[in-house]
């Protein structure tokens, strides 16, 4: 097999070396063992075409990887699979001022792409802690969200057009930048979220707009949720938003501790805290946004707040909240990505913590997330002394206590990171029966064979 791939690319392009097989071999979801036969590294859609050509022909199946920064094992081998990794394909090919969009392959790191925007004076809004390592094309396989949702929206909303290899080896072009377009089904937006498992994506136009006005960034200390979705309505009603995020004291906690000289931001603790940051859209913003804090203040719905008075100091604030899943990670988190209406985050995280206190409260659990737009990211830490088997045993359980309440809030068990190998087995709570039977006539029609990312979101 490996001298079969080398003759379709090259030697260098064909790596089964132990190293290699593991750093590219999976993503990071950590409690999954993989398995990849070799790793290969188009450079072109040409190249691509051939792979999937010979794929099909040999029966072998093919994963697709980028960054893999995931958390749902989209991008990992289990049963000997070949990895096709874009990491070479990373070229910025197309500018238009007029259309104020860009052609990037897909291997296009995202903060890449952010400051390719910025230096055209332009924007690239999708922004996440994973900024320095995720790619594009793996943004676009996942529909990727982050911390600017609220006024921006997900990547779904940057694509104007897209290149894509099928499972059959056919090179799709889908709707060449159009903003109008009503001829049929769109099959630019089925493929965006299918986490490579209709197509490989192998060139994409991404919109760009103008940049934000300087923009204020507040922390906020908390008490209740309840006052946090009246804090919430208040600076939506009265502000321009662009970001409006919850972590709890245990999330806090989780950071200061990780470095001896990284101080808390508040002399007390509170329950929960918020990072807001809104746009200075007017020249009396700012004194709009603080007679709102004040009169919150007044209304005991924030009982303590700071206004970053410098970018290093919004900076500083925004840490407290990126850096929490970095400061999880030296315990195993077992991490869970989910979502409910906006309306009904208090009533479904209440719900859910007082389940997972009740039952498990020998278990460290971290929440955080995206409030204004109901996604919630939660980990569950494993403790020093519990076996690995009995930790996983646990939170599977856990899990299936989550969704089970998710279901009753009429959520999803994925926002953000797919469905992937993890949460294939819990996709009933969201998707019916009937929508998984559609999923699977619309995977046979791209990918008939069944070569590409198989096995991921649902099973044939």
């Amino acid at each position: 097999m490996i001298e079969a791939l080398q003759s379709l690319l090259s030697k260098d392009q064909v790596l089964n070396d132990a190293s290699t097989l593991s750093e590219y071999g999976h993503d990071w979801a950590k409690n999954i063992d993989f398995n990849a036969s070799a790793v290969v590294f188009p450079r072109s859609t040409e190249e691509v075409v051939k792979l999937v050509q010979w794929a099909r022909k040999e029966k072998v199946a093919l994963i697709p990887s980028g960054g893999r920064t995931g958390l749902s094992g989209a991008a990992t081998a289990t049963k000997g699979e070949v990895i096709v990794s874009f990491q070479k394909m990373n070229r910025i090919l197309e500018f238009s001022d007029v259309d104020s969009s860009v052609w990037i392959e897909p291997g296009v790191i995202t903060e890449d792409l952010q400051n390719f925007a910025k230096d055209k004076g332009l924007y690239f809004p999708i922004d996440f802690a994973a900024r320095g390592s995720s790619q594009v094309g793996g943004n676009i396989a996942t529909n990727a969200g982050g911390i600017h949702v609220l006024r921006y929206g997900l990547t779904r909303d940057w694509v104007m057009s897209l290149e894509v290899v099928t499972g059959t080896g056919e090179v799709l072009k889908l709707n060449q930048g159009l903003i109008k377009n009503a001829t049929g089904y769109d099959l630019r937006h089925l493929m965006i979220g299918s986490e490579g498992t209709l197509g490989f994506v192998t060139k994409a136009e991404m919109r760009l707009c103008p940049p934000p006005k300087e923009t204020m960034v507040f922390l906020f200390a908390v008490d209740s949720l309840a006052s946090i979705m009246e804090v919430f309505k208040s600076f939506r009603k009265n502000l321009s938003l662009i970001a409006f995020e919850m972590f709890t004291q245990e999330a806090l906690s989780l950071v200061v501790e990780s470095e001896s000289s990284r101080k808390a931001p508040f002399d007390s603790e509170y329950p929960y805290y918020l990072v807001v940051e809104g746009e200075k859209d007017s020249v009396d913003a700012e004194d709009r946004a603080l007679a709102l804090f004040e009169e919150c203040v007044e209304k005991g719905l924030i009982v303590d707040g700071v206004l970053a008075q410098s970018p290093q100091q919004a900076k500083e604030l925004w840490s407290y909240r990126e850096d929490i899943s970095e400061c999880a990670t030296p315990f195993s988190p077992y991490k869970n990505d989910i979502s409910v209406r906006i309306s009904k985050v208090p009533g479904f995280l209440e719900s859910t913590e007082s389940l997972l206190k009740k039952e498990y409260p020998d278990l460290r659990v971290v929440w955080f997330g995206h409030i204004g737009d109901g996604n919630l990211h939660i980990n569950i830490l494993k403790p020093e002394s519990m076996d690995k088997t009995e930790f996983l045993s646990k939170c599977a359980h856990a899990s299936e206590l989550l969704f089970q309440s998710l279901q009753k809030f009429e959520g999803s068990i994925s926002a953000e990171h797919g469905v992937g190998i993890v949460k294939k087995p819990y996709l009933e709570f969201t998707r019916s029966k009937a929508e998984v039977e559609i999923f699977r006539g619309i995977k046979k029609s791209f990918d008939p064979d069944g070569i590409l990312n198989p096995g991921k979101i649902f099973d044939l």
